[in-house]
């Protein structure tokens, strides 16, 4: 059974840091990006960043480039979202996916998410 189990959310104020994990156990992941999204209250969820298992391959939305670094640890499973320079657009609930690196548009597995809440 496929688990991603995030971790490290919280609340912080607008300039501050914080780091995501996600464990990911259940089977090998070479053949997978793995990827972070974000939702909103009243607002449509979005990939914030992808990263893929095997070749660390990276990919960011607009708006976090330059502030946000996804990276993984192979040994340990887990995939990380360092998230520096925090704006109160940022404050949403953060999750972990999985998907198949030939198939872009469906991601098989999603973790239950963690709130990231960044006062101004």
């Amino acid at each position: 059974q496929v688990q991603l189990v995030e971790s490290g959310g919280g609340l912080v104020q607008a300039g501050d840091s914080l780091r995501l994990s996600c464990a990911a156990s259940g089977r090998t992941f070479r053949s997978y990006v793995l990827g972070w999204f974000r939702q909103a209250p009243g607002k449509e969820r979005e990939i914030v960043a992808e990263i893929n298992w095997a070749g660390g391959t990276t990919y960011y939305v607009d708006s976090v480039k330059g502030r946000f670094t996804i990276s993984r640890d192979n040994a340990k499973d887990t995939v990380y979202l360092q998230m520096n320079r925090l704006k109160p657009e940022d404050t949403a609930i953060y999750y972990c996916a999985a998907r198949l690196i030939l198939i872009r548009a469906r991601w098989d597995y999603w973790g239950q998410g963690t709130q990231v809440t960044v006062s101004s």
